[in-house]
């Protein structure tokens, strides 16, 4: 679903809430970018330096710097993006340095488009261009160079930074060609369309786990994160949030103690033009410490709003009485006559699935500094989306967004969370009314309790088989808040199948398998009770995280009932035909690769234990990454699951980092155990109830399973890594327990109570 990345352009300089959300900090003019300490300025670059592209840049010392338009939160996106350039450049590993991009309107690409970093997008959708870019400054370099030999280009070879001419033994470092000022040849982008990459087997540098260049800087304390940034002279803000997630107002607030705590200067009642934040009040102090002792002194009486006595059993509720209703939803599939199937079908089945609330808590809490200087708002802070978080401090701010500044640093977590820029509105608010800058830093309670949250989710499935067993009909409702509609980005949404208007993809995305299933319906249900009391946004992996929960956990139970082994059952059913071609073939591969490594089907396991499987194309059918798994647990007569063992097998295409890739792999399989078993966020009179990490339990070191990486690496378009292996692990597990001990469970986290309770039944 490519056709949601585009380039987003500004509108007018209106305060509109709409200009907020959509506009950037476009129009050419010069800002006075300043550089974010210890990450360098990707934009003050030295007049000598030779700038074959806007992505990087070459000094007289030959140092090859690569600006990163994405988020790096510990997924070494930056070093990606280097690796990507040094393969066609020909640069020498060790002269690869990294900044991080602004919001600089150089940097809306208008190839890669929106600054976004989410999707396990970043590799697929930047290979293509960064390799380009790479490949543009080789030759420059090579002409450059040629021009000082006095040689013919073609007889030129790069590599490691030095270019050199065979015949006469000549040769020049990228160094002495800068220095030279002959590298001065520029392309147009139909030139750069034009220029042939290397192929696979010609690569040197892709497919080499080298050193990532960000880890010096974060094991020795130099790489600066959003929460150690330090302005002279500056004040620190606590954040009071109200008891209820969203809709609630201050009525009043009592300053008087907060007066007697050192260094207090104002409590600021925010007026977020926004929406971004309801009912929140900013203590600003000299120092953090007294800016929270304030905070706790602030008597605040709060009208709570249309959403003060919602729970998680009232956004349930309401989902099942939209899921009930004809015309609710609009339709993301619509292939053949489910109806007219379901009423032939020898054998009808129908289950419901549930998934509860899921909190991010990365480990650095949200924070953003603000600074104005005369008319330029500058913003120090780490996130996920420049491209919006710019307008969304402007309409903080109450200024076009053109007047903004955004300095990125490293992200100490974010998984989706920081694609929002909540943290940016008290510290911008704050800053402008005491009048010096203010670091705004959340605690662990506010980070949990004012999270955009993985939505709750209500899914309906029905299912028709023929009198051979055969997959005939499946109908898929699903229910949810639509967290990317609550971005007030119409280039961010999909027009439905049945013309009924825009619905929000995010919340879909898997629902449209590689399955052959010749009736197919998926309906898009938006729950606005959830969507308006939660509000939810995108945690990692996003609808795949729930949606294959279900189809995964359907096709299990098909096979069930027509006495079918449940991995042959998904083969058969990844025949390519129409248009799963192609798609459907990749993700078999996968399912095979997980089944041999696993030993699924050639082991007999001890009673009480059972292997499950799942295969998935998350995170969207257009940029799938094919991935499979095989879950061994053990079930004890108590209902309590023991994950033993993960074994996945992805397929990426091209694999630029073979470490970094199982250990995203890794990774992403733990968090989907994570979500799975362990984490639950409920709603209680409007407000999450879980404060800290004694309420909302992540996985635990002394729960860690065995987790076994296939990764097939085929030569095809490189694929995104982070957040598949996130989607398939929850039903694999499902499908385990109940080859284990014959207990369905169909809603996460998987209880031991729900075991025991689906084994007596």
């Amino acid at each position: 679903m490519n056709k949601h990345v585009k380039t987003i352009t500004p509108e007018t300089s209106d305060l509109s809430r709409r200009s907020f959300l959509v506009g950037t900090a476009a129009t050419g003019l010069v800002l006075g970018y300043a550089g974010v300490p210890g990450i360098g300025d990707a934009l003050a670059a030295a007049p000598a330096n030779f700038e074959p592209s806007v992505w990087y840049s070459i000094s007289p010392d030959g140092l090859v710097t690569v600006t990163c338009g994405k988020a790096d939160m510990g997924q070494h996106i930056a070093s990606t993006m280097a690796q990507i350039v040094c393969e066609e450049l020909g640069a020498k590993w060790s002269d690869m340095r990294v900044n991080l991009a602004s919001n600089d309107p150089k940097f809306n690409d208008p190839v890669l488009g929106a600054q976004i970093t989410g999707g396990s997008w970043s590799t697929m959708m930047n290979f293509d261009a960064m390799s380009r870019a790479g490949a543009a400054g080789r030759m420059a370099l090579t002409e450059g160079a040629a021009a000082s030999m006095g040689v013919p280009a073609s007889e030129l070879t790069v590599r490691d930074s030095m270019i050199s001419h065979a015949k006469s033994k000549k040769q020049m470092s990228f160094a002495d060609i800068v220095k030279s000022g002959k590298a001065t040849k520029t392309f147009t982008p139909d030139e750069l369309k034009a220029i042939k990459l290397k192929t696979p087997d010609q690569y040197t540098m892709i497919g080499v786990s080298v050193p990532q260049i960000d880890i010096p800087s974060k094991t020795n304390g130099t790489a600066k994160y959003g929460i150690d940034v330090m302005i002279p002279g500056m004040a620190y803000g606590a954040i009071v949030t109200p008891p209820v997630r969203y809709g609630a107002t201050v009525k009043s607030v009592d300053d008087s103690a907060a007066k007697s705590v050192p260094g207090f200067i104002k409590a600021v009642i925010l007026d977020d033009k926004t929406q971004t934040t309801t009912g929140w009040v900013v203590a600003v102090a000299g120092t953090y410490a007294n800016a929270k002792k304030a905070a706790a002194a602030l008597k605040i009486s709060y009208d709570g709003g249309p959403n003060a006595k919602l729970s998680s059993q009232s956004l349930l509720d309401e989902a099942k009485r939209l899921q009930g209703l004809d015309d609710s939803g609009q339709f993301f599939v619509k292939d053949g006559d489910v109806a007219a199937a379901l009423g032939s079908a020898a054998k009808v089945l129908e289950a419901e699935y549930t998934t509860s609330i899921n909190i991010h808590a990365p480990m650095e809490p949200m924070n953003a500094t603000a600074e104005f200087k005369g008319d330029i708002l500058h913003i120090y802070s780490g996130n996920q989306f420049a491209t919006r978080s710019g307008a969304i401090a402007a309409g903080a701010a109450g200024i076009d967004p053109k007047f903004v500044v955004m300095h990125q640093m490293w992200l100490g977590g974010g998984f989706g969370r920081r694609l929002d820029a909540d943290m940016m509105v008290p510290a911008v608010q704050a800053a402008k009314a005491v009048g010096k800058p203010v670091k705004v830093i959340y605690t662990r309670e506010n980070d949990m309790t004012m999270d955009f949250s993985r939505p709750l989710t209500y899914q309906k499935v029905k299912a028709g088989v023929d009198g051979d067993g055969k997959l005939v009909a499946l109908s898929h409702d699903v229910v949810s808040a639509w967290p990317t509609q609550r971005w007030g980005i119409p280039d961010f949404l999909s027009p439905s199948v049945d013309k009924k208007g825009p619905l929000d993809a995010f919340t879909v995305n898997g629902s449209d398998f590689f399955y052959t299933v010749p009736n197919h319906y998926v309906r898009a249900i938006k729950n606005e009770m959830a969507h308006n009391a939660t509000p939810s946004g995108q945690l990692r992996s996003v609808a795949p995280g729930w949606t294959f929960w279900a189809v995964e956990s359907m096709i299990d139970e098909i096979a069930a009932a027509t006495g079918k082994d449940p991995a042959q059952f998904r083969i058969s059913l990844l025949d390519g035909a129409g248009k799963n071609d192609g798609g459907a073939q990749r993700l078999r591969n996968t399912l095979l690769a997980a089944m041999g490594l696993a030993g699924y089907g050639t082991k007999k396991l001890p009673k009480g234990e059972g292997m499950g499987v799942a295969c998935v194309s998350s995170q969207e059918r257009a940029t799938a990454s094919w991935t499979a798994c095989v879950a061994h647990v053990a079930v004890a007569p108590s209902g309590e699951v023991t994950v033993k063992k993960l074994t996945v097998a992805t397929d990426v295409g091209t694999q630029v980092h073979p470490d970094n890739i199982r250990a995203q792999v890794e990774g992403a399989a733990l968090w989907g155990l994570s979500l799975a078993m362990y984490e639950k966020a409920t709603l209680k009179d409007g407000g999450i109830e879980q404060t800290n990490f004694d309420g909302y339990t992540p996985l635990r070191m002394s729960q860690m399973p065995e987790v076994a990486v296939a990764v097939i690496a085929n030569g095809e378009n490189a694929t995104g890594v982070g957040e598949p292996a996130v989607t398939v692990v929850a039903p694999a597990i499902g499908n385990a327990i109940f080859n284990a001990s014959g207990a369905r469970v169909r809603a996460l986290p998987i209880t031991a109570e729900a075991v025991k309770g689906a084994m007596k039944a």
